[in-house]
């Protein structure tokens, strides 16, 4: 678990976003979470040079939805990173441990064979409180670090097209 705060981050080190595309997919399940890490994604997007009609959100009924939802839209969209954003508390069965592995084999696999980085924005802790503590809580954001991580990962991706400095 994050101990630190999520949201702290140098922003010197951020390659300007201003050309590249993102899309965003959230799970509706545990809303007030997701809510507001897709909100602070868009504001770190925004923040770095993101211009919001390049920025593209679909939403999914919940965390396990968000692998096909983030196909769907590496095939239908020109993108140049997704975050993948949900959340998933224990619970006292073994749903949990079902959707959260698949969602990262998922996730994974997505990466392996696409060549657009799907980022994996999707808070997997014991208690709500926890979830509240780094969606805007206390621990800061997962958003806008999982914005950050886009950023750099769309500046890897095309670094063929731009200068071999990606701000690392």
């Amino acid at each position: 678990m994050a101990t630190t705060n999520l949201s702290n981050y140098n922003k010197p080190s951020v390659p300007n976003a201003k050309s590249f595309r993102f899309g965003i997919v959230v799970s509706e399940w545990n809303s007030e979470i997701t809510d507001n890490l897709h909100k602070g994604a868009i504001e770190a997007l925004l923040e770095n040079g993101a211009i919001q009609d390049n920025i593209i959100t679909w939403h999914v009924p919940g965390s396990f939805e968000l692998v096909y939802g983030c196909k769907k839209m590496i095939e239908t969209e020109k993108l140049d990173a997704i975050i993948a954003i949900g959340n998933v508390i224990q619970g006292e069965t073994k749903h949990f441990d079902f959707v959260c592995n698949g969602v990262t084999q998922g996730i994974t696999e997505l990466n392996l064979n696409y060549d657009v980085p799907v980022i994996f924005c999707v808070l997997t802790d014991n208690t709500k409180q926890q979830s509240l503590d780094r969606s805007g809580g206390k621990l800061g954001n997962k958003g806008i670090e999982c914005a950050i991580v886009a950023i750099k990962m769309a500046a890897i991706k095309n670094k063929n097209v731009q200068s071999n400095t990606v701000g690392f």
